[in-house]
Order: C-alpha cells, then structure tokens, then sequence
C-alpha cells in the first residue's frame, strides 16, 4: 500500500514538476508569474482530447500537436500580452502580471463557450494496462509519465547548461542589459522562453489526462496556483527547487487524500506557502536577497 501511493505521489509530482518549470523558466528571465500558464496547460489537456477522442489519432500525434499549438499560444502571449509592456515608461511592475491574467481569462471562458463546462474524458489505450509485482500493482499510464517527466527535465537542463541558446537564456535571466551588451539577442531569447515553458504546460495537459482520464476547463486555475506554490516553495526561477517542489506536493498531496482528508487535498498547496514564506522565504533552493530580513 505505502509503496503504490509513493508511486501514486511521485506520478502526480512528475507532471507538477513540468508545470512548474514552465512558470520558472518565465520568472528566471522576465521576473514576472505567468498566471496564464495554467489555462495554456488546460488547453493542452484539450488537444489531447480533441485529436485521440474525437479524430481518433495516436497518442504520439497527440503530443506533437499539442506541443506546436501550446508553443503557438505561447508566442502570442509574449507578442501580444507582455512585449507592449516590456521597457515602456510609466508603466507598473504589476502590469505584466494583469496581462497574462487577463489572457487567463479568455483562455477559460473560451474554452467555456468550445467545450461546455463539464468534464470531457480523455481515452487512452494505456489507462488500464498493468504490472503486478507481488501485492503490488502499476499502471502502465504510470510509467509512461514518470519517463517522460524525467526524460524533459534532463533534456532541459541539459540544454540550460550544454547549448549556446541554453547559456543564453542564463546569461539574460542573469541581466537583460548586460547579455544584450554581450552580444545577445535578448528578445528571440525572450520569445523562445515563453514558447517553451508553454509547450511543456501543453506536455503536462496531456499527462495529466493520461492520469485522470478526463479534463474541464477548470483545472487550468488550481494547477496554475500550485505551480506558483511550488516555485515558491522550491525557490523563485530556480529549475531543481521546481523539480524538487513538484515532487514534495505530489507526495504531499496524494498522502493527504490517502492517510486524512481529500477535502484538504487542494489547501496543501498553500499551506506549504505559508510554512514556506514564514521558515524560509527565498525558498528550497533559493538565495537570500540583500534586503531579507529587514
């Protein structure tokens, strides 16, 4: 039993962990929340939808369309929502943040008005698929997500450390001024940035279907606050505290569903920001700021 809810923990915290390195990947370089991440990862939860349920192609489509679209979506928000805001005088270091919430809007109501309030099931071909090791038992569905939870965040650090565009992305999350002196195309950087972190929400969407076998226009909101709590948590922009984070609330929250009350599942999230922001503010990982403390 203890050892299925770690995987049951583990399995939800791996989807966490790519949320939340989307919303890290957007803080680290532009040092704004992306409030509407969580609508983008709904509407890749959607396209999953859409091209296994209703088309009735693979899963593996599935993936590539929803990445593309996401990535889309994500160049839009940037173009459109943050990029008029970005440098212009006069304007409040909140704007950004009403931006992307008001695009958090239209991306609900609108998925309102496509799909209808309820939830849509997401079928799979993997969702009953099992391995019995003794007197326990693992889903197919569960594996496959921890693969390729782990398989995206190394390939992402990999590319942080190891590529030109990944020291870029490093060297402009450092100092936007000074990676442009150096010779940095910041805004490409910029942009490529919030495609990203928008494909892997779309990436999560679809897992997330995968898990639970059905989608509503709603869970963009409770997964986009989580993944805030898990930056916090694991510390502002920083990619292994997102990781760590998204680990810690999956485990955290399927033992709170399982060992006490699953109607508290949801208020774990914010609880831990509350521990968090008393114990250890700069978070996990996080660096203390010269003005902490005063």
């Amino acid at each position: 039993m203890l050892i299925e809810q770690l995987i049951n923990g583990l399995t939800l915290g791996s989807i966490y962990a790519i949320v939340a390195l989307g919303f890290t990947l957007v803080f680290g370089v532009l040092g704004i929340i992306n409030m509407a991440h969580g609508e983008i990862f709904m509407v890749g939860a959607f396209i999953g939808v859409m091209v296994t349920g209703v088309l009735g192609w693979p899963l593996w489509i599935a993936f590539i369309v929803a990445v593309v679209i996401t990535a889309i979506l994500g160049y839009m928000l940037e173009r459109f929502a943050l990029r008029p805001l970005r440098g212009k005088q006069g304007v409040s270091h909140l704007a950004p943040l009403i931006s992307t919430i008001g695009v958090s809007m239209f991306l609900e109501n609108l998925s309102h008005h496509l799909f209808g309030s309820g939830n849509h099931p997401f079928r799979n071909s993997f969702s009953e698929i099992h391995i019995e090791i003794g007197s326990i038992t693992v889903y197919l569905v569960q594996i496959v997500i921890f693969v390729i939870s782990v398989a995206l965040m190394m390939a992402l650090s990999y590319w942080l450390q190891r590529t030109k565009a990944g020291k870029a992305l490093r060297a402009t999350a450092e100092s936007l001024e000074t990676a442009s002196i150096l010779g940095v195309d910041t805004k490409k950087i910029i942009i490529l940035t919030v495609m990203i972190a928008s494909a892997m929400g779309g990436i999560a969407g679809i897992l997330v279907g995968m898990a639970f076998n059905s989608v509503n226009p709603q869970m963009g909101l409770s997964i986009g606050l989580k993944g805030l709590a898990i930056i916090i948590l694991g510390g502002m922009g920083n990619v292994k505290g997102a990781v760590v984070g998204g680990l810690v609330l999956g485990l955290a929250e399927t033992f709170i569903v399982v060992y006490g009350d699953s109607g508290y599942r949801d208020a774990v999230a914010f609880i831990i920001i509350i521990f968090i922001l008393l114990l250890r503010p700069q978070g996990i990982f996080g660096q203390k700021t010269a003005t902490e403390g005063r």
